[in-house]
């Protein structure tokens, strides 16, 4: 026996451990689903700590589903095969060749680099895309755009862009029961039999809405959504982001993100929230401590 009592750092995971046991035995059985994307995609140590994170959050009986995007890897792969990338309303215009390399990247290149990191932080991942049993299946996706010449509205054809119109997590369930991690690509098969890329915002709030999620998170580039002084708003309802959109506080990319979160909490997700991917372990700070560090929607 010694008289040497505990460091500070020694009683700061003590307070740690204990200041996150009420929230271990609300989300256990729990599903969360994770749309994984931007910067934090693209940076190593990051990565690992995302994969550090989800193995975690499975390891304390949450089953988590990762949702993962690439545009990035998808425009730098177009750019080396010499393929023009044309965009409308934030949405990659996809020809034929241009959606099959999109699955290359994503449920091949970057889908297995997601399990390989998550095998490396010791859990069991298994990667698939939204055509595998079934998972989601896409309608097309058109545009309207105003012709400033006839002062009408015209339909911009997107080419193989899809959007998630039915959801069937049968397979997510077997997966999560048998003490594996799904990571999604987000391309579905349409009723025609074409393959549709799909924005991985909408479909990681499509599956957290069918599995009935207890969190959906989005995790992006900035903090959260932020006001006019620039303070994160911690806590939303769908009210206040129609009021926010209306006076000007959210507008551009965070616009679409916020309508994803909104959809998902009004088809049955407890909360959603939208976290900065950069910030390290930043899933489990929202998670497992009082004040979080995004912005969560609720109902």
């Amino acid at each position: 026996m010694t008289d040497h009592a505990p460091s500070p750092a020694m009683l700061a995971k003590a307070e740690t451990l204990t200041e996150a046991l009420p929230y271990l035995q609300r989300y256990t059985g729990k599903t969360f689903v994770v749309k994984y994307g931007g910067h934090a995609m693209g940076d190593p140590e990051l990565a690992r700590d995302f994969a550090e994170d989800v193995v975690l959050l499975k390891m304390v009986g949450i089953n988590v589903v990762v949702v993962h995007g690439g545009g990035p890897q998808i425009g730098a792969m177009l750019k080396r095969l010499g393929v023009e990338s044309r965009f409308h309303d934030g949405l990659r215009i996809t020809d034929k060749a241009t959606a099959e390399i999109a699955e290359m990247v994503l449920a091949g290149s970057i889908n297995k680099e997601i399990v390989a990191w998550i095998a490396s932080a010791g859990g069991r991942a298994v990667g698939i895309s939204g055509k595998d049993a079934g998972l989601v299946r896409a309608e097309k996706v058109t545009r309207a755009a105003p012709d400033k010449l006839q002062g009408i509205e015209r339909h911009v054809d997107l080419g193989f862009v899809g959007e998630p119109v039915e959801v069937r997590p049968g397979i997510l369930d077997t997966l999560s029961a048998q003490g594996f991690i799904p990571v999604v690509a987000p391309v579905a098969l349409g009723a025609d039999g074409e393959t549709y890329n799909v924005n991985a915002d909408t479909m990681a709030g499509a599956i957290a809405a069918a599995a009935g999620a207890s969190r959906f998170f989005l995790l992006t580039d900035v903090a959260g959504v932020l006001d006019k002084s620039g303070a994160l708003l911690s806590d939303l309802r769908p009210a206040d982001v129609e009021r926010l959109r209306a006076d000007g506080t959210i507008s551009g990319g965070m616009i679409p993100k916020l309508e994803t979160c909104v959809n998902a909490v009004q088809r049955g997700v407890d909360a959603a929230v939208i976290i900065d991917g950069r910030i390290p372990h930043g899933m489990l700070l929202e998670i497992f401590t009082e004040r979080g560090i995004g912005t969560l929607v609720r109902r």
